[in-house]
């Protein structure tokens, strides 16, 4: 049995992601923090990482080039809200050898896990061209200055607010609450010096983000 070990530190969606692999696979264990993840999964030595990329201490791609470093069979594989072109490309590098949303079915994150095992490069169906984009040589787009000042949590609320979702169905998304997407929210504003919804929806569309 494929033994699975899960790096997430939503404990709500920890626990169903639990309960859905649990009939398939082996859990070996759950990190909820950087710090916690790469000592844990090196005593677990697990077939296949389950990897959140954004932690409350780090990114989920310096867990895997730690790990991979020592333990290099060990397969990872990117599960996140965040469908990022920048999320995506930096995760892959770091050695994971795919990248999965959090939209996708148990059928689905089951198959993807079966796959990654078998040494396949598992995407969700959009992200693959980020990845062909990044290792094909293309030039990166320019660093912009606004953008790069806000947290990945910032980005992520942003884009959400861009395409129209709700305080609520944003915290749903995301896993946090409604208070904590309106202080996010005011954070982005008051960095990008923007006062409203509308703006900041413009401001996001103006670059492509949504």
């Amino acid at each position: 049995m494929i033994r699975v070990f899960l790096v997430e530190d939503h404990t709500l969606f920890a626990s169903g992601v639990r309960s859905e692999l649990g009939g398939s696979f082996e859990v070996a264990g759950r990190a909820s923090t950087a710090a916690e993840a790469v000592p844990a999964i090196l005593e677990a030595d697990p077939d296949v990482v389950l990897l959140d990329v954004h932690l409350p201490d780090g990114s989920g791609a310096r867990v895997a080039e730690r790990v991979l470093a020592e333990r290099p069979r060990i397969r990872f594989l990117a599960l996140s809200v965040s469908d990022a072109a920048e999320d995506v490309i930096e995760t892959i590098r770091a050695g994971a050898r795919g990248y999965v949303t959090k939209s996708i079915s148990p059928g689905e994150l089951a198959d993807a896990i079966r796959r990654v095992h078998e040494g396949d490069a598992v995407f969700s169906p959009r992200l693959a061209g980020f990845v062909l984009d990044a290792f094909a040589g293309r030039v990166p787009p320019p660093i912009d200055p606004e953008l790069d000042q806000l947290t990945a949590r910032e980005r992520e609320v942003l884009r959400h607010i861009a395409r129209g979702y709700t305080y609520k169905e944003i915290a749903r998304a995301l896993h946090i609450s409604a208070k904590t997407v309106e202080t996010h929210v005011s954070a982005v504003l008051r960095k990008l010096q923007l006062t409203n919804r509308h703006q900041l929806s413009r401001w996001a569309s103006d670059r492509r983000l949504v």
